[in-house]
C-alpha cells in the first residue's frame, strides 16, 4: 500500500448551520446520504457533526486530486459510523470511479470538531495506477 493523497480541510460550524437554516432540507439532501442526516440529526451538536462530515468530503476531493471535477458529487463521499462511533468513509459513484483509476483503494479519514470549527483529514491509500 502506498499513500497516493492526502487532504485536510477546516470549515466554522456556523457556516453549516447558517446553511441548514436558510435552505432547510434541500441543503441536506444535496449535500448528506439519508444515514448522514439520521445520524448528525441525532447528535446533540447536529451543527458540528453535519460541518465535521463537510469537512470530510472536502478532505477526501484533496486526497483525491480531483476536487469537484468530473460529475463527482456530494453523496459521492459518505461518512460513516460504526458501532464504537469510528468514522470511516464510503466512496460511490463517480468518485468511485476516478478512485479506482487512481488506484485508491481506500481513503483513511480522522475528523474532529469543537462548537465553532470543524476539521478532517484524509489520507487516500493503494496502488498507484502511474
Amino acid at each position: 500500500m502506498n499513500v497516493i493523497g492526502l487532504g485536510t480541510d477546516i470549515i466554522e460550524c456556523l457556516r453549516i448551520a447558517k446553511m441548514i437554516e436558510k435552505h432547510g432540507e434541500l441543503f441536506l439532501n444535496r449535500v448528506y446520504t439519508r444515514s448522514e442526516i439520521a445520524y448528525c440529526s441525532s447528535r446533540k451538536g447536529a451543527n458540528q457533526s453535519y460541518a465535521g462530515r463537510w469537512a470530510v468530503k472536502e478532505a477526501v476531493l484533496k486526497a483525491m486530486g480531483t476536487g469537484w471535477s468530473r460529475g463527482i458529487r456530494w453523496k459521492d463521499i459518505e461518512v460513516v459510523t460504526d458501532l464504537t462511533g469510528k468514522p470511516s468513509v464510503a466512496i460511490h459513484g463517480v468518485a468511485k470511479e476516478i478512485c479506482d483509476e487512481l488506484g485508491i483503494s481506500e481513503v483513511l479519514i480522522s475528523l474532529s470538531h469543537c462548537r465553532s470549527h470543524a476539521t478532517a483529514t484524509a489520507i487516500a491509500v493503494g496502488n498507484s495506477a502511474d
